[in-house]
C-alpha cells in the first residue's frame, strides 16, 4: 500500500508517524555522541599530568647528574659534562611540551589557539633569554657558584612564571600553584651553598612537579 492509500499519518509497522518523528534516541547512540564530544574536549585540553611529568623527570635526573659532578669538581659547580646533560634533558622537555600544547590547540579557534602559540612561544624565548643573561654573567668575570646560582634561580623562575601564566590563561589552579612552587623553590636554591643547591634543585623542583602530577591524576579519577 503507498502513502495515498494507508490511513492517515501511519507508518508501515503499524505506528503513528508523528511517534516515530518523537521516538526517544536509542540510547547506545546517545552514549556514543557524549563519548565523542567528550574525547574531542579532552583532546583540546593541555594535560597537566603530561608537562608536570615531563619536567618534573627532567629536572629530578639533569640537576642530580649536575650534583654527582659538582660534587667531585674543584670549584662545587657542574661540569661541562653535567650541563650539557641537563641541557639535552631540558630540550627533550621542552619539545615534548611545545608539541602537546601546538596538538592540544590545533582545531582550536580564537583566543585558545591564539593562547596556546604564543604560550608555546614564552618557552623559546625564556629560556632562550636564560642563556644570554648566563652568558652575560660569566663574561662579566663572575665566580663559577655565582654563575651556577644565577643560572639555576634564572631557569627556576623561567619555569615557574610560565606556569603560573598557563594556570591562568586556561584557568588550572594546579598549574598555577606548581608554578608559585617552581619559584619558591628558586629562591631556596640560590640561598644553599653549592653543590647544596643543586640538590634543592632535583628533589624539590623536580619532585615538586612530579607529586603535582600524582596529585592531579588523583583529582582526575575523583572528578
Amino acid at each position: 500500500m503507498d502513502d495515498t492509500q494507508r490511513p492517515g499519518g501511519v507508518h508501515p509497522e503499524g505506528i503513528p508517524e508523528d511517534d516515530v518523528d518523537d521516538a526517544p534516541l536509542d540510547p547506545r547512540a546517545g552514549l556514543a555522541i557524549v563519548a565523542a564530544q567528550q574525547r574531542r574536549v579532552r583532546e583540546s585540553e593541555i594535560d597537566d599530568r603530561l608537562l608536570f611529568g615531563v619536567w618534573g623527570v627532567a629536572w629530578l635526573v639533569g640537576y642530580a647528574v649536575q650534583w654527582r659532578t659538582a660534587v667531585s669538581s674543584g670549584t662545587r659547580t657542574s661540569t661541562g659534562q653535567g650541563g650539557l646533560a641537563f641541557a639535552i634533558i631540558a630540550l627533550v622537555a621542552l619539545a615534548i611540551t611545545l608539541v602537546h600544547i601546538t596538538v592540544a590547540s590545533r582545531g582550536v579557534a580564537g583566543v585558545s589557539k591564539q593562547a596556546g602559540a604564543m604560550f608555546g612561544i614564552a618557552w623559546s624565548i625564556g629560556f632562550t633569554g636564560q642563556g644570554l643573561i648566563v652568558a652575560g654573567v660569566a663574561r662579566a668575570d663572575a665566580s663559577p657558584e655565582v654563575i651556577a646560582i644565577v643560572a639555576n634561580g634564572a631557569a627556576c623562575l623561567v619555569v615557574g612564571l610560565l606556569y603560573m601564566a598557563g594556570g591562568a590563561v586556561w584557568r588550572q589552579r594546579a598549574l598555577f600553584f606548581i608554578g608559585a612552587w617552581m619559584i619558591a623553590t628558586a629562591a631556596a636554591a640560590s640561598l644553599v651553598p653549592m653543590p647544596g643547591g643543586y640538590l634543592v634543585m632535583s628533589l624539590a623542583g623536580g619532585g615538586g612537579l612530579l607529586a603535582g602530577a600524582v596529585i592531579t591524576e588523583i583529582y582526575r579519577r575523583r572528578a
